[in-house]
């Protein structure tokens, strides 16, 4: 920045203030060098913007202490109170489940909801739009991977928002939390394949940014040790609860030498992709590979076999969510007290057709 430039921002940031009011967005934008539609990508985390703009606006936003000015009158003047549901997830199908539940929810509190898309960028962009959200909404909900989010949560924590985070593997101190029991969820999946006759089960892992991955392969790995079968580092692969890199994982676990009987894929729709890939092999699911994912959305009942898998109530659990936030909020009008809830919703094994039991192979004749 020249210091000719720098000069007028610190002007204009004086001359804000005299006025007594915040910064707009195109003072903003003026005094970075760019269009307000910068300026408004740039605070909500869009990573569509070149590192060195990124870095004009956000110093303009930190001169000039810019909030979203507009987005709060919004609220001062609704009649009800508003909440956000920001989401980064890249599954169709799980994004679906939270916007119903969300929306369920939301209907029967009599409350706005806001749903606002957020790009994965870097960390100092999450924090610039949890700032400005924190400032425009009574409260937010988190879903996976945002609930992992140190810079989002400590940002909402910071400014007093209420927060909801849904199906992270742990409780947190800071905010609420609606989640399943995931290890053990994962653990009765694996023990239920091993009752079936599988001793060589795959797994694919979910995305490692989020703690339920770890808590779901916690759980493998502890049902592989109480049916005393060593584990195989060879079965594991990584994953990132995505459909591609479920093919990937599943090329390469059907391409050993001595396949795994059966494949744990840690959502549904990496195994709804390790299903293609057998098919594309030749391999009958359930006879020759059997499949098991996790979550219960819609992917696994548009395959065919339709897919056995954990069910979590992800709509049931976007729904409490909002009524945890919706009373926290209003209990915190009353005495000040921010509630934290830690809310464990049951978890259910479906049985469907993609899982046989393993034949004892019989010897070879001689």
């Amino acid at each position: 920045m020249s210091g000719n430039h720098r000069t007028n921002v610190l002007n204009d940031k004086k001359s804000v203030r005299r006025r007594g009011r915040a910064a707009t967005i195109h003072e903003v934008a003026r005094h970075a060098g760019v269009s307000p539609m910068t300026v408004s990508r740039v605070v909500n985390g869009n990573s569509n913007v070149r590192p060195a703009t990124r870095e004009l606006v956000m110093q303009a936003v930190r001169e000039l202490d810019y909030t979203p000015n507009p987005a709060a009158r919004q609220l001062a003047a609704a009649p009800g109170m508003r909440i956000a549901l920001i989401f980064t997830n890249p599954s169709s199908a799980y994004l679906s489940e939270l916007v119903v539940g969300a929306l369920r929810g939301a209907s029967k509190s009599a409350v706005q909801l806001v749903i606002e898309a957020w790009d994965p960028a870097d960390v100092e962009a999450e924090r610039v739009a949890a700032r400005a959200l924190a400032r425009s909404v009574s409260g937010v909900i988190l879903p996976p991977p945002l609930c992992e989010s140190e810079a989002v949560v400590s940002e909402l924590t910071e400014a007093g928002t209420p927060t909801v985070a849904i199906a992270s593997g742990r409780s947190h101190e800071d905010v609420s939390c609606v989640r399943i029991d995931d290890h053990q969820a994962s653990r009765e999946m694996t023990a239920h394949l091993i009752a079936l006759g599988h001793r060589q089960i795959g797994y694919i892992q979910g995305a490692p940014n989020q703690t339920a991955s770890e808590r779901r392969y916690e759980g493998f790995r502890a049902a592989l040790e109480e049916a005393g079968i060593a584990l195989d580092a060879k079965l594991v692969e990584p994953g990132r609860f995505t459909y591609r890199s479920g093919l990937d994982a599943a090329e390469r676990l059907l391409a050993r030498k001595q396949r795994p009987t059966a494949i744990f894929a840690s959502n549904d729709d990496m195994a709804a992709a390790v299903v293609s890939v057998a098919h594309r092999r030749g391999l009958d699911v359930p006879r020759d590979l059997s499949v098991v994912g996790f979550d219960d959305t819609s992917a696994a009942t548009t395959v065919w076999p339709e897919l056995t898998t954990i069910r979590q109530p992800i709509a049931a659990m976007a729904e409490s969510a909002v009524d945890i936030l919706v009373r926290g909020i209003r209990r915190r009008e009353r005495d000040s007290k921010l509630l934290i809830v830690d809310h464990v919703v049951a978890h259910q094994l479906v049985r469907r057709d993609s899982v046989a039991t393993r034949k004892a192979v019989s010897p070879k004749r001689k």
